[in-house]
């Protein structure tokens, strides 16, 4: 789920793209949860990708069964992957069955050419046959090998970045997200446990508040804290200073004044964060300087 710093960032590009395209503050912010939204989608897109491997090797496994001259393995299929407990409490989850099916477009065509090659990879990779070869059902050994399966062909696969590039921009900048959601997922499950639920990409209505308030402050108070960040530099114009380092520096400011009850050095930390994400390379020192130097001149020492 998103936690604090991903809705910080997520204020700071909408804030960045608000400045370069003005919108009334409200649309802005609906932009901006609709971007949120998504990550949802392709959360519930990746769980589905698990799912549709699963369905793939049933499919293959009918397909032996129906040869004319049938080998040793048609007539006798090794099963443990179809059968494995965790990716089946995935598949029954009511959540992401009753999501999916009102967003068809979330599902994976069987003949689909990413799926098919990252099937055929999997399966011909060392992980997996090790994995067919063990003896006995583990509800352990289950989870934590499609844990491995997760990371290593849709997490770590450039070619499914590229594909869910493609099919939403914004996913680009989601996808470590999203991994870290099915990651969760997937450490969650308890073998005789199912769980009907899915994780929340935004954890209850005080954070959907925070990130409501801090656009919109940042959005209302952006003349004012240009010339705070004015007046805090030194030998330097405010119009040499980059876009993004001003819309970092602007919602940091507004955190400072409008949330006194969060430490002063945990709002700068973050920011600084954030401008090593979408900075240049010295960005993060130009912010903590002039951060450092406001919140000193605010006394917010804290």
């Amino acid at each position: 789920m998103l936690g604090r710093r991903q809705i910080r960032e997520k204020v700071v590009e909408t804030l960045y793209a608000h400045h370069q395209n003005p919108l009334k503050p409200e649309v802005s912010e609906k932009n901006m949860f609709s971007e949120i939204d998504k990550i949802y989608n392709l959360y519930v897109y990746q769980l589905n990708f698990l799912v549709a491997l699963k369905y793939l090797a049933e499919q293959r496994i009918e397909l032996g069964k129906n040869k004319f001259i049938k080998t040793e393995e048609d007539l006798n299929p090794n099963r443990k992957f179809i059968g494995n407990k965790a990716l089946k409490q995935i598949e029954e989850n009511e959540e992401r069955i009753s999501f999916t099916s009102k967003h068809k477009e979330l599902t994976w065509d069987l003949h689909d050419d990413l799926l098919v090659k990252t099937f055929q990879r999997m399966t011909t990779g060392k992980r997996y046959q090790d994995f067919m070869q063990e003896n006995g059902f583990s509800f352990d050994e289950d989870q934590k090998f499609i844990g491995k399966i997760f990371l290593r062909y849709i997490a770590e696969n450039e070619d499914v970045h590229d594909y869910f590039e493609d099919r939403e921009i914004s996913w680009a900048d989601d996808f470590h997200i999203a991994n870290s959601m099915v990651q969760k997922t997937i450490g969650f499950l308890k073998e005789n446990e199912p769980v009907h639920t899915l994780i929340k990409v935004i954890k209850d209505d005080a954070d959907r508040d925070f990130g409501k308030k801090l656009l919109k402050t940042s959005i209302e108070n952006w003349k004012e804290n240009e010339q705070k960040i004015s007046a805090r530099l030194k030998n330097w114009e405010l119009d040499r200073v980059s876009l993004i380092d001003k819309v970092i520096l602007i919602a940091a400011i507004s955190e400072l004044d409008q949330f006194p009850q969060t430490a002063s050095r945990i709002i700068i930390n973050e920011y600084v964060e954030i401008s090593k994400v979408f900075g240049t390379e010295k960005s993060n020192i130009f912010v903590n300087g002039i951060l450092d130097k406001y919140s000193k001149d605010m006394n917010r020492i804290n």
